[in-house]
C-alpha cells in the first residue's frame, strides 16, 4: 500500500484554501464599493475611489475566487475520473503560484489606474503575458491528465472543463491583443487596444462575453456535473442530455456577445445575432438545470440535513433564473428599458452570487474534508447558517437591483407632452439610494457568510495532516 500511487491533492488543497481567502477579499471590496455609492464621502482617495476599486472587485471575485475554485475542482475531478494522478505536477504547481502572482499584480495595478478599460480584460499587457503562460500550463496539465487516463471514457464534467479552458484561452488571446506604449524610447506597462472604435467594441463583447459563457458558465457546469452526483450519491439524471447540453452550449454561446451592444454603433445584423442566439441559449441552459436538479431523484430527503447539497442545488435554481433573465434582457425592446441600468447589475449578480458563488462554496465544502483526511466539515450547523445568511443576502441584493433598474429605465425614457424629459438624471440617482442601501446590506450578509466559511475551514484543517488518496483502479465499466 505504501508504494501505491496517490492523487496529487497538494495543488487542489492550495487552490481550495485560496478560494476562500480570495472570496473574502473580493467580496469585501464589493461591499466597500457598494457602500461608496450609498455614502460618496467614502471615496477617500484617488487610489481607493469607486472607479479604481470596481474593476478590482470584478477581477477578485471572478478570476481570484472563481478561478481558484475552477482550478481546484477541475484538478480534483480530472484525476478522480481518469484514475490517474495529474500530468506534469511541476507545471501544476506553476499554475498555482503563477495565478496568485496574477491576482496580486491585479490588486496592485488596478488601484493605481493601470487598465485597458475592457470589462473582464482590464489588466495590462505584462500581466496578460503571465496569464497566457499560466493558462497554457493549465491546459497542458488538464489535457495531459486526460491523455494518461486508465479508462477509455472521458466523463462529461471533463468535457465542460476542457471547453472552458480552450475557449478562455481564445478569448484572452484575441480580446487582450494590445500595442505597448513606448515613452522616450522606454517600454511602459501601458498599452492601447490593437483594435479601433466599433471594431474594438465588437471584439470586446463577441469574444469578451465568453468570460460569462465559458469562465462563469461552462467551467462551473463542470463542477455541477461532477459534484452534485457525488454528493447526492446518484447518477446524472440523463447522461445523453448532458452531452446535448455541452454541444448546444459550446456552439451557441459564442454568438451571444453582441447582445451587450444594442443601441450602439454596431450594425443591426450583429445586434440581432446576439439577440437570436441568446434566446436559443435558454433551451440548453434550462435542460442542464433540469438535468442537475433531477439528479436528486431518489435522494430528495438528503436536502433536509445536507447543507452542501443545499448550496449545490440552490445554485442551479439561480442558474436557471439567470439564464432566463439573460435571454429576456437581450430582446432589443426589453433592452431599451434595461440598458445601462442597475437591472443589469442584478442580473450579473444573480449569476455571480447565486450560481457561481453557491456552486463554488458547495464544492469547496465537499473538497476540504477529503483533502485533509476528515469525514466532514468541523461544523455542519455552521454550514447551514452560512447557506441561509448567503441566500437572504443574494435575494436582497438582486431584488433591490431589479427594482432599481426598472425604475431607472422608466424614469430615463419618461417624456412630457412637449417632448422634454420628465426627470433629470440626478433625480433617478436620488431615487436609487434606498435600493443601493438594500444592495449594500445584501452584500454584507454574503460577506459574513464567507467569514463563517473561513472559520469553519480553519477549524477543519487545523492540526490535520494533508491527505493524498491512493489512485483507485477502475471498477469494471465504471468511469
Amino acid at each position: 500500500m505504501d508504494n501505491q500511487a496517490t492523487y496529487n491533492y497538494k495543488v487542489v488543497r492550495q487552490f481550495a484554501v485560496m478560494t476562500v481567502v480570495w472570496g473574502i477579499v473580493g467580496m469585501l471590496v464589493g461591499v466597500i464599493i457598494a457602500a461608496q455609492l450609498v455614502w460618496p464621502e467614502l471615496n477617500v482617495h484617488e487610489f481607493l475611489s469607486y472607479g479604481r476599486l470596481r474593476p478590482l472587485h470584478t477581477n477578485a471575485v471572478i478570476f481570484a475566487f472563481g478561478g481558484c475554485a475552477l482550478f481546484a475542482t477541475s484538478y480534483y475531478c480530472v484525476q478522480r475520473t481518469s484514475h490517474a494522478p495529474l500530468f506534469a505536477p511541476g507545471l501544476a504547481a506553476f499554475t498555482f503560484w503563477g495565478w496568485q502572482v496574477v491576482i496580486v499584480l491585479a490588486a496592485l495595478s488596478l488601484p493605481l489606474g493601470f487598465t485597458q478599460a475592457k470589462e473582464y480584460a482590464e489588466l495590462e499587457w505584462p500581466i496578460d503575458i503571465l496569464i497566457t503562460l499560466v493558462w497554457v500550463s493549465y491546459a497542458v496539465v488538464f489535457f495531459g491528465t486526460i491523455v494518461k487516463r486508465t479508462v477509455s471514457h472521458i466523463y462529461v464534467a471533463n468535457w465542460f472543463f476542457g471547453g472552458f479552458i480552450l475557449t478562455v484561452a481564445v478569448l484572452h488571446l484575441v480580446n487582450s491583443a494590445a500595442i505597448p506604449v513606448f515613452s522616450a524610447g522606454v517600454l511602459t506597462p501601458k498599452s492601447y487596444s490593437a483594435y479601433a472604435g466599433v471594431q474594438d467594441a465588437m471584439i470586446q463583447w463577441w469574444y469578451g462575453h465568453n468570460a460569462v459563457g465559458f469562465f462563469l458558465t461552462a467551467g462551473f457546469l463542470g463542477i455541477m456535473y461532477y459534484y452534485i452526483p457525488k454528493q447526492a450519491g446518484r447518477p446524472v439524471y440523463s447522461y445523453r442530455l448532458s452531452i446535448v447540453h455541452f454541444w448546444a452550449l459550446i456552439f451557441t454561446y459564442m454568438w451571444a456577445g453582441p447582445h451587450h451592444l444594442h443601441y450602439t454603433a454596431l450594425p443591426d445584423w450583429t445586434q440581432s445575432i446576439g439577440m437570436v442566439f441568446s434566446l436559443i441559449l435558454l433551451a440548453p441552459s434550462w435542460g442542464g438545470m433540469i438535468n442537475g436538479i433531477m439528479t436528486m431523484s431518489g435522494a430528495w430527503h438528503k436536502l433536509r440535513d445536507d447543507p452542501i447539497l443545499k448550496f449545490l442545488i440552490t445554485s442551479l435554481s439561480f442558474y436557471g433564473m439567470s439564464t432566463f433573465e439573460g435571454p429576456m434582457m437581450s430582446i432589443k425592446t426589453v433592452n431599451a428599458l434595461s440598458h445601462y441600468t442597475d437591472w443589469t447589475i442584478g442580473h450579473v449578480h444573480s449569476g455571480a452570487l447565486g450560481w457561481v458563488a453557491f456552486i463554488s462554496i458547495g464544492s469547496i465544502y465537499y473538497l476540504i474534508p477529503r483533502l485533509f483526511g476528515r469525514e466532514q466539515m468541523h461544523s455542519v450547523k455552521l454550514m447551514t447558517v452560512h447557506f441561509w445568511v448567503a441566500t437572504i443576502g443574494v435575494v436582497l441584493y438582486i431584488s433591490s437591483m431589479w427594482i432599481a433598474g426598472v425604475m431607472q429605465g422608466l424614469m430615463w425614457r419618461a417624456t412630457n407632452p412637449d417632448g422634454t424629459l420628465t426627470y433629470a438624471f440626478v433625480e433617478s440617482v436620488k431615487s436609487t439610494y434606498p435600493f443601493w442601501t438594500i444592495r449594500f446590506l445584501g452584500g454584507l450578509m454574503f460577506l459574513v457568510g464567507m467569514l463563517l466559511m473561513a472559520w469553519n475551514v480553519w477549524k477543519t484543517v487545523a492540526g490535520q495532516k494533508p491527505y493524498d488518496a491512493p489512485v483507485l483502479a477502475p471498477a469494471g465499466q465504471h468511469a
